[in-house]
């Protein structure tokens, strides 16, 4: 009986301790749209940003350019990109852990789309494991409304395609310029839309390869 309770307690620490971090991490994306434009948040203008002007922002800060940015326009995104976690927020870590180690079979390097009509298409995830690439993890893709603020937005879906904790997942992706994107990714298992994971979508796009496997 005492080990039961044992587990019990220590179950319910870890399930406490886990919606406590979820908690601070949603707090730590500040408030509502403040007004500013991408130039002011990054201190560059939006043509000229690189990478590493949304890597030196702070969690809010992140959160206030996916706000000013907008959804790109849906044809001009095609191709292979490369993709990167932003290391902003109490989960950043778990985010990043789970993504090179459990989202795909390598660490995660990158996106591709397909657009195949006017507002809807398809694409996939790019991972490397050692020297090898694997182009997987296909989801569907279109123009909406955002689930994170109400305004257009590029979707990516993973539900169609995938089983597991993937079928949750959810991105949405703004266009800062034509190399560089602001994404949100979320899941249910992690509070969903509240709850987003910022990363970025940057690069010259390389010709579209196409899938390897699907990943049920």
């Amino acid at each position: 009986m005492n080990t039961l309770i044992l587990i019990a307690s220590i179950i319910g620490a870890i399930i406490f301790f886990q919606v406590l971090i979820t908690l601070i991490n949603i707090l730590q994306k500040g408030g509502a749209y403040k007004g500013k434009s991408i130039d002011e948040i990054l201190g560059v203008s939006a043509q000229s940003a690189k990478p590493e002007d949304v890597l030196r922002l702070s969690k809010p800060e992140v959160m206030q350019l996916y706000y000013a940015a907008k959804a790109p326009d849906f044809k001009s995104i095609k191709g292979e990109y490369r993709a990167k976690n932003l290391p902003v927020g109490v989960q950043a870590f778990s985010a990043d852990f789970y993504t090179h180690h459990f989202f795909g079979p390598g660490r995660w390097e990158g996106k591709a789309f397909l657009p195949e009509n006017n507002d809807s298409g398809y694409g996939y995830n790019i991972f490397r494991k050692k020297d090898k690439i694997f182009r997987t993890r296909k989801m569907n893709t279109s123009i909406g409304k955002s689930n994170i603020d109400d305004k257009p937005t590029f979707h990516v879906d993973y539900k169609p395609h995938n089983g597991g904790t993937v079928h949750s997942m959810h991105d949405e992706i703004r266009s800062i310029n034509d190399t560089l994107y602001i994404g949100m990714g979320y899941m249910g298992l992690g509070g969903g839309s509240i709850n987003p994971a910022p990363f970025i979508v940057y690069g010259k796009a390389t010709p579209w390869v196409g899938l390897d496997t699907d990943v049920d």
